[in-house]
């Protein structure tokens, strides 16, 4: 892909401290009410741009969590009016409930499709933030993403999911292929062709790490797409579930030996692994590491019934995490370092979610009462969780936010979306 052409234009920070902070954590967040106009277009390769542009920055804004995004059927402002100022009529935007206005304008020159947002607080009429950005002129999604990205971290100084990427499973016929695709599953290539490949994990440098049957065994590959894959651990044994420590230098995964499933870390490239669990015929499995890397999370059924524990990454200390229900399996550590979500199944038989406080052990529910809930992973910026449902049918991915609000489907193809993962 030809390398984008940043242009950051802000105000200046004088003014940028003028402007509304989201504070996304605690009792008194409140969604922002946002007003988010069609696109405005200069000339036709905006037109020809505009639906492409306009609905993952609109999908973006509303599955993040943070905004109430207004119906546009009620927008009551002209809609020629222009991007500035000046050109505004802010009592009609207050009128519809609006705290604040995106306005955006989409033109093109040759090949490069640029993009300008601006943030304005209605009630003021102050504008509170002007970015623009160039993209080659067959990627508006990415400019969609990049603006998206600018107004999200302009408002809670964090950065956004948007311009991040995840792998899943999808299942064709007998195979089960692992995808790359970026966060909201569209532009989705296939990693794999064919056979049975597995759990999926997004490592350093954009190398994806999964489980393949393709030697008729479970065995452990890397592959970058576009490249071929490489045997990571193939050793004879079944080796599982694969997990990069958070600073890329180590990986974690489940090796089954006779009756039992052992953890191992060994180093990025599979050298020099050494065992963190000895359990006689017991399983452990599906590794998860904490943010500062000094941590295990995982599955075991020591206790009778497969729980979730916690243990330092040498193997010492390890500690139940869960009690409740008899049926706990892929956690998954936030970036936060303060949660854990899993996947529980309860007294229906039914898979939901959960999240459990890693200090205080208390247990919040996430999903319920929409068929099969499964395999939760956290954004980079621990504010979002993936997941699978079979709430519509068939397994597809739906992404929520960290409590368990604003679940939302993500706009990409229903056939398929298994086992997830989010890139670090």
């Amino acid at each position: 892909m030809k390398a984008l052409l940043i242009s950051l234009l802000l105000l200046p920070i004088a003014a940028l401290a003028q402007a509304p902070v989201i504070q996304i954590s605690g009792a008194n967040f409140r969604p922002l009410p946002l007003a988010v106009p069609a696109p405005l277009t200069v000339d036709d390769g905006g037109k020809k741009a505009a639906n492409d542009f306009d609905a993952p920055f609109l999908f973006d804004l509303r599955a993040s969590g943070i905004f109430q995004v207004l119906d546009r059927a009620s927008f009551t402002a002209d809609a020629k009016e222009g991007i500035t100022a000046g050109s505004i009529n802010f009592a009609r935007w207050t009128d519809v409930g609006a705290e604040s206005l995106v306005k955006v304008q989409l033109g093109a020159e040759g090949a490069t499709l640029r993009g300008e947002l601006r943030l304005f607080n209605v009630g003021t009429g102050r504008e509170d933030l002007k970015v623009s950005h160039d993209v080659p002129a067959s990627e508006p999604r990415q400019l969609a993403h990049f603006l998206a990205d600018a107004l999200y971290r302009h408002l809670t100084r964090e950065p956004s999911p948007f311009l991040t990427h995840i792998t899943f499973v999808r299942k064709t016929g007998s195979n089960r292929d692992v995808w790359v695709s970026d966060w909201d599953g569209n532009n989705a290539r296939a990693l794999t062709n064919g056979g049975i490949n597995l759990l999926p994990a997004l490592g350093p440098g954009g190398v994806v790490g999964y489980t393949s049957y393709r030697k008729g065994r479970p065995d452990l590959y890397v592959q970058k797409p576009g490249e071929e894959a490489r045997a990571l651990v193939q050793n004879g044994q079944m080796a599982t579930g694969i997990a990069w420590s958070p600073d890329g230098k180590r990986i974690a995964y489940a090796l089954a030996e006779g009756e039992s499933t052992q953890l191992y870390v060994a180093n990025a490239d599979g050298s020099s692994p050494k065992a963190i669990t000895d359990t006689p015929y017991g399983i452990n499995s599906s590794p998860s590491w904490s943010p500062d890397g000094k941590r295990i999370a995982f599955v075991s059924n020591r206790g009778g019934s497969p729980q979730i524990y916690v243990m330092n990454a040498d193997g010492s200390n390890p500690k139940r995490l869960t009690f409740q229900g008899n049926y706990n399996q892929t956690p998954d550590w936030s970036p936060r370092g303060d949660l854990i979500a899993f996947t529980a199944r309860d007294e229906r038989n039914a898979f939901d979610l959960f999240n459990v406080n890693v200090d205080t052990g208390k247990i919040s529910r996430l999903t319920q009462d929409q068929g099969n809930n499964e395999e939760p992973v956290f954004s980079p910026n621990g504010r979002l969780v993936l997941f699978t449902s079979t709430r519509d049918g068939s397994p597809r991915l739906y992404v929520m936010t960290a409590d368990g609000n604003n679940q939302i489907a993500l706009p990409m193809e229903k056939s398929g979306g298994l086992t997830p993962d989010w890139a670090p």
